[in-house]
């Protein structure tokens, strides 16, 4: 191919660095010969296993699976293979998964949130590598994150339903990870500082977040708050669930209950009436996230440790 040595090992390794056609080119030549690269031969030689471990709490829904998404187009194009691993809401679970993937000596890690064990954190201390923390913010010492205020999202929200002048606005949630607590203080906050809080008005179960579950919640709310005007759920999908209630119950939302979600997953758009709710930037944190750790184990300096990207309320029919 007239092409070195060390250009062939840059278009597998650090193809960011070859041009699109000499990659293919070297790709095309390697998938002539049968060539399967040894990445444990490269680790050594590069002292870098090429490994990054990426740690999400659920991709049932599309909420993980977009930041996933963003994540692993910036790292294939850098080259590095994911760790994947679901820790289903459940330190003990990632913390078996961060005990596990460290043992591949990961050249950096992805964690969701803050929420670990005190174990947990010893092992991430101890194994001495970069750590970009995702969906939450942290202004702590040596923290970096990539992320928005859920309390901050969950108040535009609950000040939107006011200003349309509902009084009477529910909270509803499930899953109850610290994410969905911190929407829940946003709203409780809001709501007592209008002079509005009554605590009938908050559901919350510990219960995986689904349509189905949406549906019975709000049956549930109705019968202990049924003068409730406004729902605020705290993900898209439960607040999709209600909508289908209340079209079974004959509700006409908005105009006898307001409905409101969080996460502004792909039907919220379409349902009937359209969802109001908050979108949230998963596809540029998973992007973002690994830009930094990327930064970080290149031995870059990162001039922002803390990246909050945001939200956006989306005003539609439902409230």
């Amino acid at each position: 191919m007239g092409v070195s040595t060390i250009t062939v090992s840059r278009a597998f390794g650090r193809p960011d660095k070859v041009s699109e056609d000499l990659r293919r080119r070297i790709q095309q030549a390697a998938d002539d010969l049968g060539y399967v690269r040894n990445r444990a031969a490269s680790a050594l030689a590069s002292n870098r296993s090429m490994n990054i471990a990426v740690l999400v709490p659920s991709l049932s829904n599309s909420v993980f699976v977009d930041t996933v998404t963003g994540i692993e187009k910036v790292f294939r194009a850098h080259g590095y293979q994911m760790l994947m691993g679901v820790n289903h809401y459940s330190a003990e679970e990632e913390e078996a998964l961060v005990r596990a993937y460290l043992a591949f000596a990961p050249d950096g890690m992805l964690l969701t949130g803050f929420n670990y064990r005190e174990a947990t954190r010893q092992l991430i201390d101890q194994a001495g590598i970069p750590i970009v923390h995702m969906m939450e913010l942290s202004d702590r010492e040596g923290t970096y994150s990539v992320g928005f205020s859920q309390e901050a999202a969950a108040q535009a929200m609950t000040e939107h339903l006011l200003a349309k002048g509902h009084r009477r606005i529910a909270f509803v949630a499930s899953q109850l990870d610290p994410r969905t607590l911190a929407r829940n203080r946003g709203y409780r906050d809001t709501i007592i500082k209008a002079g509005l809080y009554e605590s009938h008005r908050e559901v919350l179960v510990p219960d995986q977040s689904s349509v189905a579950l949406g549906a019975a919640l709000l049956r549930r709310l109705l019968e202990q708050a049924p003068d409730t005007d406004a729902v605020f759920f705290c993900n898209d999908d439960l607040a999709q669930g209600a909508l289908f209630e209340c079209l079974r119950r004959g509700i006409q939302v908005p105009n006898q209950l307001a409905v409101a979600g969080f996460n502004d997953l792909p039907m919220s758009e379409c349902s009937v009436p359209s969802l109001t709710t908050i979108a949230t930037p998963r596809y540029d944190i998973g992007v973002q996230s690994a830009h930094m750790l990327l930064a970080l184990i290149e031995g870059q300096t990162v001039p922002r440790k803390t990246i909050d990207l945001g939200f956006q309320l989306r005003a539609r029919e439902s409230a």
